[in-house]
């Protein structure tokens, strides 16, 4: 590991917690090296059962995607060159890796949707379902503009990352973060992931990748749509849907706003062809 990851890497742990700040994560995908040590780790602390039902022998991807039982997931995109200048065009490729998790959006269109409170935002600026309080309605599923809620199987009710709500309330960074051997999730208040990020960025263009990128942090890609930022954002070095994340989220609320407000307009006026008929017949 180099002098600056390890700099990092211990500003990282050293991160002191405490409620009344925003806090998240960082990922940079340059590099993550594929290891799932932060999928285990989530696995091990949550008490998650694996899933090696989804074994396919396709892929170094056992998990595919997030779902109630997995809330960290990562990524193995492999890019075939077929560009004009590979040696042995279909032959040549670069792996495309990255972990996956809650964004802890803000606004947070899931917890707009949910209709009992089961979802909150805590001290810390993330976002928590509360499983005493969820009563499986799945609102908050089609919400979610990344698909990461999830109703789990067993108990019918919704589950994602909590960013380790216990562990941030004892002090502790999660568990995924603490785990990552190459500092690819960093954990921190986010004004010091955000400054970090942009000056890793500027880094990477200075060493000549260029395609690096933000995305999720305020005033970036994946900012969109009613949502300022994401509590968990991510440098990025190809389009955002090679990474399964969507180029503009948008919230429900966003979406549906003009229509609703056309149903009311409507409901309003057959509420007065009523009101006048009634009156002529009077």
């Amino acid at each position: 590991m180099s002098l600056d990851m390890r700099h990092e890497a211990e500003s990282t742990a050293n991160t002191r917690i405490e409620p009344g700040r925003s806090y998240g994560f960082f990922t940079d995908t340059t590099l993550c090296i594929g290891c799932k040590a932060c999928e285990v780790a989530c696995k091990e602390w949550n008490q998650l059962p694996a899933e090696d039902d989804k074994l396919t022998g396709m892929s170094y991807d056992n998990t595919r995607d997030l779902s109630a039982t997995t809330w960290r997931h990562v990524a193995f995109v492999e890019q075939m060159d077929q560009g004009p200048d590979a040696v042995m065009p279909g032959l040549q490729s670069r792996w495309l890796m990255m972990s996956d998790v809650c964004k802890h959006c803000d606004p947070a269109p899931c917890l707009e949707a949910c209709p009992t409170g089961a979802i909150f935002r805590t001290e810390f600026d993330t976002v928590v379902v509360q499983q005493d309080i969820c009563n499986g309605c799945g609102y908050c599923v089609p919400a979610c503009p990344f698909g990461v809620v999830d109703l789990d199987e067993v108990d019918g009710k919704a589950h994602k990352c909590t960013l380790c709500y216990d562990r941030l309330k004892g002090g502790m960074e999660p568990a995924c973060s603490k785990a990552c051997p190459t500092d690819s999730i960093q954990f921190g208040a986010l004004d010091d992931l955000i400054q970090r990020a942009h000056d890793r960025v500027d880094a990477l263009h200075e060493g000549g990748r260029t395609d690096a990128y933000l995305y999720g942090a305020p005033d970036t890609p994946g900012a969109t749509g009613g949502i300022e930022k994401l509590n968990a954002f991510f440098l990025l070095v190809d389009r955002s849907e090679v990474y399964n994340l969507p180029l503009a989220p948008t919230r429900p609320a966003s979406r549906t706003a003009p229509a609703f407000g056309t149903g009311l307009a409507a409901f309003a006026g057959l509420a007065l062809a009523a009101v006048a008929l009634l009156k002529g017949r009077s």
